[in-house]
C-alpha cells in the first residue's frame, strides 16, 4: 500500500497542533494540519487521507462536520476526536457517529501515539480485506486458482503453457494443497475444456471397483452386470480423466493402465474387441513416487508415460502470503453457504493463521474458517473461533527452533508466553483465556520463572 499513513490535523490551538504535527512527522507519517475547521474540509475535498485528528469544540466549523465530511467521502477513514471538554455524553455521542477513539485534553502523546497506530492498523487492515474481495470477485464463476505467491504465479504460468499441448502431467504434493483443482486448471486452459473431466481416487476402492469404475464392463460379463457400463476412460473421450493418488494401484492394473496410455486403446471387462480412446491424462500423488519406484511398487514405465511434465505443489507453509486470501475466499464462500453475514475476520486471528503450520494444508485452512463462520455470533470471526491447537504455537515449529521433541511443560510454557503477549500482558485477561483462574496462572508463571514477564 503505497504512502499510507496520510495523517489530517484540525486543531484550532497552535500549540496543541504544533506538538501533534511534530510528534506524527517524527513517527514517520504523512502529515497535513489546519488550525480551521473550514480548512479541514476543503483538505479533506481536494484528497484522501488514512486518518484524521480534529479538535471537537471550533469556530464555524467544528469536530462532528468534519467526522461527518470525512465518514461521508471516505468511510474507511478513521477520525480521533479530542477535546478540552471531555464528558460522557460528548464521548458517547462521537463514537455513535463513527469516530474511533475520544481523547480528553490535556493529552499523553503516548497516548496519542499508540491509539494513531491502532487507528492506522484498522484503516490498514479494511483496505487490504477490500482489496482481497477485489481479487476475489475475479475468481467467481470460473477455475482459478486463487494465489498471490511468486511460486504459485511460477507455477501456474507453467501449467499454462502446457495445457494446450495435451501431454500428461504428473502433480505431487502433500493431502490438502489442491492438486485436484490443479488437474482442472490444466483441463480449463487446454483445448478439451469443453470436454468431460472425470476424477477418480485410485486409493480409495478394491482393485475390482476400480476396474470397473475405469473400463465398465459389457451385459452380463459377471453375476449382477444386467445392463452394459461405460467406464471413465470411455466416457472421458474428448476431454480429461484425473486419476489421483495413482500410486496407490495394484501392480496388475498399473500394468492394464499403461497400456491403455501406450496403445490408445481399452477393452471392457467381458468385451472382445478392443475400443479406441481420445483422452488427456492427469495423475497425481502425495507419496515419495521415486523411492516407490525403487521399491518396486510403482512402475517406472508407466510414471515415464504420465511424467511428462511434473508439477509440485508447495504446501501452505511455504505460501504463507496466500493465507490472508484464501481466508477471505472461503469466508465469502462459506458465509454464503450458511446464509450468514460474517464479513470480516479479527487482525488476531490472521495473525495466528499465519505462525500456524497447517500440516493439513489449504483443506485445513478452509475447515477452520468454515467453523469460525459457523461460530461467530456476529459479522467478525474473532480468536475464540478458533480451534484449541491453533491457539498453541505448532509443535512443528518449536521443534525446527530446539532441534528436538518439546516435552509437555515446554508447550506448556511456550502456550503461556504466547498468550501473555496476546493479552498485552494482562494477567486477568490471560487467566481467562486459559481456562484457569489468577491464583493458578500466578503459580505456573513462578513455576517457569515468567514473573518477570
Amino acid at each position: 500500500m503505497e504512502n499510507f499513513g496520510k495523517i489530517l490535523i484540525v486543531e484550532d490551538e497552535k500549540i496543541a497542533l504544533k506538538n501533534l504535527e511534530h510528534t506524527m512527522k517524527k513517527e514517520g507519517y504523512e502529515v497535513m494540519a489546519t488550525t480551521s475547521g473550514l480548512q479541514g474540509i476543503k483538505l479533506l475535498q481536494n484528497r484522501e487521507f488514512d486518518l484524521v485528528l480534529t479538535d471537537l469544540k471550533m469556530e464555524n466549523v467544528d469536530g462532528f462536520e468534519i467526522l461527518e465530511k470525512t465518514k461521508e467521502l471516505y468511510p474507511d477513514t478513521e477520525v480521533i476526536m479530542i477535546t478540552a471538554y471531555a464528558t460522557i455524553t460528548s464521548a458517547v455521542e462521537t463514537m455513535k457517529k463513527g469516530a474511533y477513539h475520544y481523547i480528553a485534553k490535556p493529552f499523553k502523546l503516548d497516548e496519542v501515539r499508540k491509539v494513531v497506530r491502532d487507528a492506522l492498523e484498522k484503516v490498514k487492515l479494511k483496505r487490504e480485506n477490500a482489496q482481497l474481495r477485489e481479487e476475489i470477485e475475479k475468481f467467481e464463476g470460473k477455475v482459478k486458482i486463487i494465489t498471490q505467491d511468486p511460486k504459485m504465479e511460477k507455477l501456474l504460468e507453467t501449467a499454462r503453457q502446457i495445457a494446450p499441448t495435451d501431454c500428461n502431467v504428473f502433480i505431487t504434493g502433500e493431502s490438502g494443497t489442491g492438486k485436484e483443482l490443479f488437474a482442472k486448471y490444466i483441463h480449463s486452459h487446454s483445448g478439451r475444456a469443453e470436454g468431460p473431466f472425470f476424477a477418480i481416487n485410485c486409493g480409495a476402492l478394491t482393485e475390482e471397483l476400480l476396474t470397473n469404475e475405469l473400463f465398465g464392463h459389457e451385459k452380463g460379463a459377471f453375476t449382477g452386470a444386467n445392463t452394459l457400463k461405460k467406464g471413465m476412460i470411455e466416457t472421458a473421450s474428448g476431454g480429461t480423466l484425473f486419476l489421483d493418488e495413482i500410486t496407490e494401484m495394484s501392480p496388475a492394473m498399473q500394468v492394464r493402465l499403461l497400456r491403455v496410455i501406450q496403445e490408445r486403446e481399452f477393452m471392457r471387462v467381458g468385451g472382445t474387441a478392443p475400443l479406441s480412446i481420445d483422452v488427456r491424462f492427469l495423475a497425481a500423488s502425495n507419496r515419495d513416487v521415486q523411492s516407490l519406484i525403487k521399491s518396486g511398487r510403482f512402475r517406472d514405465d508407466l510414471y515415464f508415460r504420465l511424467n511428462v511434465v511434473s508439477l509440485r505443489i508447495p504446501p501452505l507453509s511455504e505460501r504463507k502470503n496466500d493465507i490472508p486470501i484464501l481466508s477471505q475466499y472461503f469466508l465469502k464462500r462459506h458465509s454464503a453457504l450458511m446464509k450468514k453475514n460474517v464479513t470480516e475476520i479479527a487482525p488476531g486471528v490472521i495473525s495466528i493463521l499465519m505462525k500456524y503450520g497447517f500440516p493439513g494444508n489449504i483443506r485445513e485452512l478452509e475447515n477452520v474458517i468454515e467453523r469460525g463462520v459457523a461460530l461467530a455470533t456476529g459479522n467478525v470471526i474473532e480468536e475464540s473461533h478458533l480451534p484449541d491447537d491453533l491457539k498453541i504455537l505448532s509443535v512443528r515449529t518449536f521443534r525446527k527452533k530446539n532441534s528436538k521433541i518439546p516435552t509437555l511443560e515446554e508447550q506448556e510454557m511456550e502456550y503461556i508466553k504466547w498468550v501473555l503477549e496476546e493479552s498485552g500482558g494482562n494477567k486477568t485477561v490471560a487467566a481467562q483465556a486459559l481456562d484457569i483462574d489468577r491464583v493458578s496462572l500466578w503459580r505456573k508463571l513462578k513455576k517457569y520463572g515468567l514473573e518477570a514477564d
